[in-house]
């Protein structure tokens, strides 16, 4: 993936949690693997806070640091990785200044990338801004998650952006779209004849797709609780990795095509009908618990968080895809905070076989099954069923493992890191189109409006378990289980 193409690469919100964790530490093992960002490629911080440029990479010493390189980091990289960054400061309320940025960024080669590590209420004061200067011309403009509170909000968002960036200007950006097991995803299923036969409703009995966390909402207690998993996590993340693994094959990988394919499946999901919502939806919220031996406080004592808060901290929903393909095979969706595990994966279960000659043990669908894991450890496994080693026909499940490490020697890119690149690259197959996301927000509408007038409590769990009893109960109904009660 090496570029000769020159950048420069804006970074507003350069001071936040995100562009020290995320952002700054994949564009630095860009840096450090060379070749992968060109050599005149300049990084520009903006924020309000800090003096001057020698200020600004004292902070990035003591705050991005800590967060790169797992096995220690290489000076001599680092420090000509500090050498690419400039600093602006610039007051976001305050459209005179960008008159500074314009200045800073004058005469330099190459397009620009604007990256909004901010929160969306200034995503389109930002982009106005910009364009009062001129910098919207030959520009990209990269939009965090989340993108306006509903459909509403979100369409004002995209109007008033699109007036300023075209379409193919503007990179949605979804982290988990850039995760090594979801592009081996697609080089399973549409590179290996294998698996296209089996991966239809005539063969596959239900998916599961959970992200879990064991932390809570840590110093975004102000943010999280007028968003809540639904709207943090099901509407964009979830949706978009389920859109992955049930679109059709695309006729090539190029952006429009993948994302045709990806708003095909968005479009076909049943809508879901207020009166059913109690019985395909599951909400919960936190309690205090016990998390590797620690004990957690409850959501309602968090900083920043209503004591009377009804936000729900967990999601667990049913989804069915009307179409040839898919028709009659369900879809679980989870999300949730303090659950007992850090992991986000994504299970296809395949049917048993229709008769076995081998005994009760061969007619369990479990054993027929695909993981694909996306962390904390990134693998995919199939697991099949075969002879244990005596006397006797005894069946066993055992697992095929792709093991990156072994097959390839590079190390694998981070999410970040891999749409970082694409952006500066130009690359838009792996960010989301406006029209997914507004199919995304149009579904998920009538479960954030059930709940709003309902007014009825999230279920409670305690923080270090997998959610509330009424997750399971759900897919008790439909005879499976998720997969962590199963083991």
């Amino acid at each position: 993936m090496q570029t000769d193409s020159s950048f420069t690469f804006v970074l507003f919100g350069g001071t936040g949690d995100l562009s020290m964790r995320k952002i700054l530490p994949a564009l630095y093992e860009a840096h450090r693997a060379g070749g992968m960002l060109a050599d005149s490629g300049k990084i520009v911080a903006v924020a309000r806070h800090i003096a001057d440029r020698a200020a600004y990479i004292d902070w990035v010493n003591e705050h991005v640091k800590p967060h790169v390189s797992k096995n220690g980091v290489d000076e001599t990289a680092w420090a000509s990785f500090l050498d690419r960054i400039e600093f602006v400061k610039i007051d976001l309320g305050n459209p005179e200044d960008f008159t500074l940025l314009r200045d800073a960024l004058s005469g330099r080669p190459g397009i620009r990338v604007f990256y909004l590590a901010t929160g969306p209420s200034l995503f389109v004061p930002i982009c106005r801004a910009l364009a009062s200067v001129g910098l919207n011309e030959n520009s990209r403009i990269v939009l965090e998650k989340p993108l306006g509170y509903d459909l509403k909000s979100s369409n004002a968002i995209n109007d008033a952006v699109g007036e300023i960036f075209a379409e193919e200007q503007i990179y949605r950006i979804d982290h988990y779209l850039g995760k090594e097991p979801v592009q081996n995803l697609l080089a399973l299923r549409f590179g290996n004849v294998l698996f296209e036969p089996l991966w239809r409703r005539e063969w596959v009995e239900s998916i599961q797709i959970t992200i879990a966390e064991e932390l809570g909402v840590e110093a975004r207690g102000d943010f999280y609780d007028n968003t809540g998993a639904l709207r943090d996590m099901v509407q964009n993340h979830l949706l978009q990795l389920l859109s992955i693994v049930a679109m059709e094959p695309p006729h090539s990988m190029d952006s429009d095509s993948v994302r045709d394919e990806k708003l095909r499946v968005l479009r076909a999901l049943k809508p879901i009908d207020p009166r059913d919502i109690g019985k395909v939806a599951v909400r919960g919220q936190y309690h205090a618990g016990v998390i590797r031996g620690s004990a957690v406080p409850a959501y309602a004592t968090e900083p920043g968080v209503k004591q009377d808060s009804n936000t729900e901290t967990f999601v667990a929903v049913k989804v069915e895809i009307e179409n040839w393909r898919w028709a009659g095979v369900p879809f679980f969706l989870r999300t949730g905070k303090r659950l007992a595990d850090r992991v986000a994966e994504i299970v296809v279960n395949f049917r048993a076989v229709p008769h076995s000659a081998l005994g009760a043990s061969a007619l369990r669908g479990g054993a027929n099954r695909l993981v694909i894991r996306l962390q904390p450890n990134e693998t995919i496994r199939l697991y099949c069923l075969a002879k244990q080693p005596g006397e006797g026909m005894n069946l066993a499940s055992v697992h095929l493992d792709l093991a990156f490490d072994r097959f390839f020697r590079e190390g694998q890119m981070e999410a970040y890191q891999r749409l970082l690149l694409d952006v500066i690259n130009g690359r838009l197959a792996l960010f989301v189109r406006r029209d997914e996301q507004e199919a995304a927000w149009r579904w998920v509408e009538p479960i954030l409006n059930e709940w709003a007038t309902a007014n009825k409590p999230p279920k409670p769990y305690a923080a270090g378990t997998w959610g509330p009893a009424a997750a399971s109960a759900m897919l008790a109904q439909h005879g499976t289980c998720w997969l962590e009660e199963e083991n």
